[in-house]
Order: structure tokens, then sequence, then C-alpha cells
């Protein structure tokens, strides 16, 4: 079952700064590549631009790049061929179901301040090398929306939106996709079955590793949390819900995984960033979307409140209610503001 759909980068090879003195390798594509020592500045500089907003769970580390061989070589590929760098971004999936959490089911301002930030990376990337980063939101609301409650064309109105704040803010280094990318016009449960059955490991496997691997037992306790806090209309008992939302929180991360071995099967050549804690040196590198003292929210399961000092905060809707006044935008509600 080859997934359908495909996102291609059409960006063309674009020719090194001719001041570069430390040339001296060219491609047949006619990008003169740097060598070995230039590359390999370069690739820390870039990992180095990440490192302030890495979400990271092993805080106590002082990381610097040489802690991230994986990324340092990724990015040191990119530049070898001179092509602009991908990194993929599984998350944006769509808003907590909790009204108390957040203002409705589509982007807010928490949204485009997050997507501005990764467009602002992006571009700070392309002032250190050329041809540029780009950056594929890959939105996962879909693969995990039947466990979640969220609905299906909620969770379509979320990511048409975001696509749509994209293009309005001018966010040219972003580009988004999604589960109706794969597996032409099956419908959402069966896409949702068939990428379960071929990529996600089965339910013994990650009980065996949320009982031996501290990161996966966190990220089961995290979503557990969520999912506990987001399950509305409840009528059963509070230790039937606890039970009910750590049954859905193994399909989750089982769900997840398996977008997760999609994405790099589609893009195997990319850089994989998470909004998950993540160690120094593993796989994913996690990164931090907007500042909060709690390193598992997200701007899907809370609402911005506009501080007077003109920081951003991201807290539960009916927290940030109380500590300043709702403002909207285009018609809808965006955010809150402190007087």
């Amino acid at each position: 079952m080859p997934p359908a759909g495909t996102v291609t980068d059409n960006s063309s090879n674009r020719q090194a700064d001719s001041n570069e003195s430390d040339v001296t390798a060219q491609t047949t594509t006619g990008y003169t590549a740097p060598d070995q020592q230039t590359v390999a500045r370069l690739s820390a500089e870039i990992v180095d631009l990440l490192l302030p907003h890495r979400r990271a769970s092993d805080p106590e580390v002082d990381a610097t790049p040489a802690d991230f061989p994986l990324q340092l070589e990724q990015v040191a590929d990119f530049i070898t061929a001179g092509d602009p760098i991908l990194f993929t971004l599984p998350g944006f999936p769509c808003k907590s179901p909790n009204l108390a959490k957040v203002l409705g089911h589509l982007p807010d301002e928490g949204e485009r301040l997050s997507l501005t930030f990764l467009n602002g990376l992006a571009e700070q990337i392309g002032k250190l090398y050329e041809p540029g980063a780009k950056i594929l939101i890959c939105s996962d609301g879909h693969i995990f929306g039947d466990l979640i409650h969220v609905p299906d064309d909620h969770i379509d109105q979320y990511s048409d939106e975001l696509t749509a704040m994209i293009e309005r803010e001018g966010l040219t280094h972003l580009d988004t996709f999604d589960l109706r990318a794969v597996l032409g016009d099956l419908p959402f449960d069966e896409k949702r079955a068939r990428v379960h059955a071929q990529y996600a490991p089965t339910k013994e496997e990650l009980r065996e590793q949320v009982l031996t691997d501290e990161e996966t037992a966190k990220l089961y306790r995290g979503i557990t949390r969520f999912l506990t806090e987001d399950t509305f209309g409840w009528t059963g008992t509070k230790s039937a819900l606890q039970k009910d939302c750590r049954q859905r929180a193994y399909g989750v991360i089982q769900r997840s995984r398996a977008w997760g071995d999609l994405i790099a099967e589609q893009h195997p050549r990319s850089f994989r960033l998470s909004i998950h804690p993540q160690k120094a040196g593993v796989l994913k590198f996690g990164i931090r979307l907007l500042e909060h003292a709690d390193m598992w929210m997200t701007p899907w399961h809370s609402s911005v409140l506009h501080r007077q000092d003109g920081g951003w905060e991201l807290l539960r809707s009916e927290e940030a209610a109380k500590a300043g006044r709702l403002i909207e935008r285009n018609g809808r509600p965006s955010h809150y503001e402190t007087s």
C-alpha cells in the first residue's frame, strides 16, 4: 500500500555565493559544493540557530551542535547538494474539543504566532545558507481524530484555515500536508485503518516500551492527561474515564508513530522536528513554538494572552479570560489581551 500522494519541493538548485573562496567540488547540476570544512561549519551554525528553541526532555543538558550528529549529517547532505533544507513537523492537528481550553475549532492567534515563528527560523537559515529552508507542516488531526473525538469536518476546516493563514501572512517558507494527500478519495476511517495496519507498532510492543523506556512513558502519561482533560459529556465514573483515556492514549501513540513513518517514507530526505520534548542526539529534534512554563502546552490546547509588556503567553482559555479581554480578528475570537 504505497501512499498515493506526496508533496514535492520544486525549488531549483541555486549558485553558491561567488565570494566563497574555499570551494572544491562541482556537481553535475552546476552547483559548486563547499569543501568539507565549510559544510561542517555551516551545518553547525544552522543547528545552533535551533538550540535556543529546543523542547528538551533533558533540560539539564547544556546542548551544543555536536550533541546532534544525526541532524548535522542531514543538514550537511543538503548543503553538499545545494538543496533547500527540508524540515518536517508533525503537529497542528486540530483544536482541543474542550472549550474551557480553546476559543473554538479554528486556528487563532496561537497558530498565527507559531507559524510566523517557524517561517522566521527558515528565514534565518536563509541568511546563513542561500538555498534556504522549507518547513512542511504535517497536520496529523485526521490520523487520530476518531480517538480524540474531533469530527473530520472540524479537522478539515482547521487545516484549510491553517493553509489560508500561511498564504494570508505571506509565510513563503511553509507548506502543509495532511491525510487528504494520501490514499486518494477513500473515506477517512479506511485511510486511518490502512495507515495503522501498515505502519503502527502493535499495542503489545508499545506497552512494553511504556514499561521499559522513560521517554515513551512520559509521552503516554502526557497524552493520557490531554485526553482526560479534553473529554466532555462523560457520564461514567472518574475511574472509568481514566481507563478509557489510557486505552485511547495507546491508540494515539500508535497512530502518531504510523504518521511519522509515513512522512519519513514520503520525505526520506528531511530534518525531522517534533512538538514533543526530545533528548539530544535522537532522531527527532524537539522544538518549542511559543514560550510557556508547561513543556507539553501547544497552541491547539490553549489560548493566547497578550500581556502589557508585549509578551505572549499560552493559557487555558478560561484562565486567559480572567486576565484579559477578548480580541477578535476577521469576525472570530483570536486571543486575550491585558488592559
